[in-house]
């Protein structure tokens, strides 16, 4: 049994006529306390929200990330030495973010393939669109895009490069922007042909032969000096032109053979 010690008011407390309050145990002074204090008293037990790593972004872009591995790439790296740190780090950002935009390199690597396409693509039209005055189409379009060699971006080198040495995926990736440079270079053709009133002879074999012929002239000039590149860059003009021309003269024939005779 439990004894109470007297104090004035224990008689009181017994009789149920105390009319004062009791001290308060420690257990009953927590669950009784304002709101306010335990909410403060929760908010200082809390650890503090987490933050990115000093010098490391938030987030990040899909193509901010092409921008960073192309950055590490230069004019003669291949994108199969990329590692997935070596691109965080240097766009900024820490390794798991990575994966918010690509599985895995491999897939940052054909992203990155299929831009440099694009781009090339999209420059080499602008050329053939609109040729320097003084100049034939077929010069002004090849200038350009052997300038492409020595552009900051090196996305001729690129796909050069990995059309030659890179993975199987790689090489097919490359492989479809080839393809897709001879299919808008045989709808140009077409176009620009009869604008001149002459008729293409197999346009899509055309622009192969074409397409081809550049792309290996291309790989050599990327090894040369300037002096070199000039002329690479005089002899696949006559070499288009040829080209052309026997397209012309195939298309002529053809059509003689099929007109009746008198």
């Amino acid at each position: 049994m439990t004894t109470i010690p007297y104090s004035p008011h224990t008689a009181d407390f017994a009789q149920g006529t105390y009319r004062g309050r009791l001290p308060e145990s420690p257990r009953h002074a927590q669950e009784h306390a304002p709101t306010s204090a335990l909410l403060t008293e929760h908010a200082a037990e809390q650890p503090p929200p987490s933050r990115p790593a000093l010098g490391r972004r938030a987030t990040i872009t899909r193509e901010e990330l092409i921008d960073a591995a192309l950055k590490l790439l230069g004019p003669h790296r291949s994108v199969s030495t990329l590692s997935l740190r070596e691109i965080a780090r240097e766009a900024g950002i820490a390794p798991n973010s990575f994966y918010r935009h690509f599985r895995d390199v491999d897939e940052l690597a054909i992203a990155l393939i299929e831009r440099a396409g694009t781009t090339l693509r999209k420059i080499i039209g602008a050329a053939r669109q609109q040729a320097f005055s003084g100049r034939s189409i077929v010069r002004n379009s090849m200038t350009v895009f052997l300038e492409q060699l020595n552009n900051d971006q090196h996305y001729l080198q690129l796909l050069l490069r990995e059309g030659k040495v890179g993975s199987p995926a790689f090489r097919n990736a490359v492989e479809r922007q080839y393809v897709f440079f001879e299919e808008e270079l045989r709808d140009d053709l077409i176009r620009i042909e009869q604008s001149f009133g002459y008729t293409v002879f197999e346009p899509a074999t055309t622009a192969k032969a074409i397409t081809r012929m550049v792309i290996g002239m291309a790989a050599s000039a990327a090894e040369s000096n300037s002096e070199v590149q000039r002329v690479l860059l005089d002899q696949s003009v006559v070499m288009i032109k040829m080209i052309l021309l026997g397209a012309r003269t195939l298309q002529e024939r053809q059509e003689k053979t099929a007109s009746p005779q008198p």
